[in-house]
C-alpha cells in the first residue's frame, strides 16, 4: 500500500490543523492505521492509532483530548485532527499502515507497521 500524507503547515500556539493520509494500492479496510511524529533530535513516537474498521482508537497520553484520529474507508483516507496545538507538537508527522488480523487492533509501536508515508511537517509557533 502507498501512503501520501498532507495537511501540515505553520500554525500559532492554540491553533488547529487537520492532517490527511491517502492510501492506494490495496484494500484500505484491511489495515490498521497509525500516526507517528518525530521532532528534531528525538525518536519517533506514536500519536494515535485506529483499527481497520475505525471502531477502536488508541492515543498517546499527551495527545488525549487534543487530537482525534478517524478514517473513511470509502475514501481510503485516515485523518488526524489536531487542536490546542503547542510548540512541543512541532514535528514531522507520518502515517503508517499495517495489515490487521484482528478488527480491534490498534498497534502503537512503530516496529509494528510495515508501510509508511513520506511525512508532513507541522510547525507550531509560540
Amino acid at each position: 500500500v502507498q501512503l501520501q500524507a498532507s495537511g501540515g503547515g505553520l500554525v500559532q500556539t492554540g491553533g488547529s490543523l487537520r492532517l490527511s493520509c491517502a492510501a492506494s494500492g490495496r484494500t484500505f479496510s484491511n489495515y490498521a492505521m497509525g500516526w507517528f511524529r518525530q521532532a528534531p533530535a528525538k525518536e519517533r513516537e506514536i500519536v494515535a492509532a485506529i483499527s481497520r474498521s475505525g471502531g477502536s482508537t488508541n492515543y498517546a497520553d499527551s495527545m488525549k483530548g487534543r487530537f482525534t484520529i478517524s478514517r473513511v474507508n470509502a475514501k481510503n483516507t485516515v485523518y488526524l485532527e489536531m487542536n490546542s496545538l503547542k510548540p512541543e507538537d512541532t514535528a514531522v508527522y507520518y502515517c503508517a499502515a499495517e495489515p490487521a488480523t484482528w478488527n480491534t487492533a490498534t498497534p502503537s509501536d512503530s516496529h509494528d507497521y510495515r508501510y509508511w508515508g513520506q511525512g508532513t511537517l507541522v510547525t507550531v509557533s509560540s
